[in-house]
């Protein structure tokens, strides 16, 4: 069969916001909570704690989202919830009135569409919470309420807050807040299906799939797939699945995963020996040990061949997310670390994601550390900010970094050079991550063209006949494009 996937978010970059933490509104238009208790911004955020961010506040910062470069957003959940990152659904059809409703949320569609950014929601399907209106029947009802069969109930009492009896019923990942929702019941299915129609009709552009390896009933996300698309056939479908997803990417289901099989090697080889263990250990994207060029070749020539072409194009690849530490962290602090898988990121088949607070430098260590509030303007590091809007402009002026053919031109020490072709515009990209500068003689007899014009870096290079002489200085890279 055909692959297809949306043409737009191969030509996306998005930014990844968690609401409760990007702005707060500098208007008083909430009807509600004029006057709540927030933590304050600038302090280490709490696990339970909210800081009051909001959808208004998201809007009045859309100039800067703009000037960024971003014209895609992907809000981690938004609808009602008892938490402030909102994994636990209360109601999948009320935007938290906490972050302004469903009015707010319109608002700042509409304002989005306008600038041309797409919005992609999450949808958490898996699980909901013990608020959720089914599930909380059967906690006042038991055993007579007629919502039994939506969940996954083991006996009786159910003991939804307390670990010293059993909970009788599934959680995601023993977590008692996390009802697992039955989709084997041909009513959950349908309600889910419903769900994400409302919202596509709504207007968004697409989902972002919570856990979705989790929902094992066969033919689930077939059929989500097609009824999403038969509403919208450009709406975005990504999962969030952190390893090889051949599985969810036959072209029937999702158009691209949250691209971690590129984060964690990009941050091995950038970050290197500097990686801080305690930030990465238990994640499942492996950012360590330390490779070198060569080693780093292979593993990206093996992500690319694992899927088509089609889905490289639409994969959400990235850097950090709010399930990881920030890699500013992860490098410990190290600047070069962050400018060098930036500049890879930016370069690479597949919408580049950006989690907000990573393009003005803004640390954070595991949840909740990586969820801080965003950073007030006198604490933003500029140097990094430049280079992703430098970077950002250069994916969009050129579109062979977005849909042009991947080709490793060489890899030897701590050299990877590599280009970018999509006709007759060709690219060449070369990061150096050692200490030391380090100087190549590179044959390219392969290319077209001798891309001369430095767009990016400092590096010392000239052509003779079909062999390019290049110089990188230490921790640095470039670009290099046709006249």
């Amino acid at each position: 069969m055909q692959i297809q996937t949306p043409d737009w978010v191969k030509h996306a970059v998005f930014y990844q916001i968690f609401p409760d933490r990007f702005a707060r509104s500098k208007q008083t238009r909430k009807r509600l909570l004029q006057n709540a208790s927030w933590e304050d911004w600038e302090a280490m955020p709490t696990l339970q704690g909210y800081k009051g961010g909001d959808l208004w506040g998201i809007m009045e910062q859309l100039d800067y989202i703009e000037d960024l470069g971003i014209n895609a957003i992907y809000f981690t959940p938004i609808f009602q919830s008892a938490s402030n990152h909102r994994y636990h659904t209360h109601d999948y059809y009320q935007v938290d009135p906490m972050l302004g409703g469903n009015s707010a949320f319109k608002e700042l569609l509409d304002a989005a569409h306008q600038r041309n950014i797409k919005v992609v929601l999450d949808g958490v399907f898996n699980h909901a919470s013990r608020g959720f209106f089914f599930f909380h029947d059967i906690l006042e009802n038991g055993p007579y309420s007629p919502w039994l069969n939506w969940f996954k109930i083991e006996g009786w009492p159910l003991a939804p807050y307390t670990g010293e009896l059993p909970a009788n019923y599934v959680g995601w990942a023993n977590n008692r807040a996390l009802p697992v929702l039955n989709h084997d019941n041909p009513e959950v299915r349908e309600y889910i299906m419903e769900i994400a129609e409302y919202w596509i009709k709504f207007g968004i552009d697409g989902w972002r799939l919570d856990v979705p390896f989790e929902i094992k009933t066969p033919g689930f996300w077939q059929e989500f797939r097609d009824r999403v698309k038969a509403i919208n056939p450009e709406a975005y479908i990504v999962g969030e699945v952190w390893g090889d997803s051949r599985e969810w990417l036959d072209g029937t289901q999702f158009d691209g995963v949250m691209n971690y099989l590129f984060a964690g090697p990009t941050i091995a080889f950038t970050a290197g020996d500097r990686v801080v263990l305690e930030q990465v250990q238990g994640r499942d994207y492996q950012p360590h040990p330390p490779l070198f060029a060569a080693e780093y070749a292979a593993k990206i020539e093996e992500l690319l061949q694992l899927y088509p072409w089609e889905i490289h194009l639409t994969q959400l690849n990235l850097l950090a997310s709010h399930d990881t530490a920030r890699l500013i962290s992860i490098a410990g602090g190290d600047k070069d670390s962050v400018e060098l898988a930036t500049l890879l990121l930016l370069t690479f088949p597949g919408a580049p994601s950006i989690y907000y607070g990573d393009e003005v430098g803004l640390p954070g260590k595991l949840d909740p550390d990586s969820r801080r509030g965003f950073p007030l303007e006198a604490s933003w590091d500029r140097e990094i900010y430049q280079t992703h809007r430098q970077l950002i402009a250069l994916r969009h002026s050129y579109p062979a970094l977005r849909t042009g053919e991947y080709q490793v031109i060489s890899a030897q020490g701590t050299l990877y050079i590599f280009a970018r072709k999509l006709g007759q515009e060709e690219l060449i990209i070369a990061v150096n991550v050692g200490t030391a500068a380090v100087q190549a003689d590179v044959d390219v007899t392969n290319l077209q063209t001798q891309p001369q014009k430095l767009l990016y870096g400092k590096p010392e290079f000239n052509w003779h006949n079909e062999n390019l002489s290049l110089t990188l200085p230490p921790r640095s890279g470039c670009i290099l494009g046709s006249q």
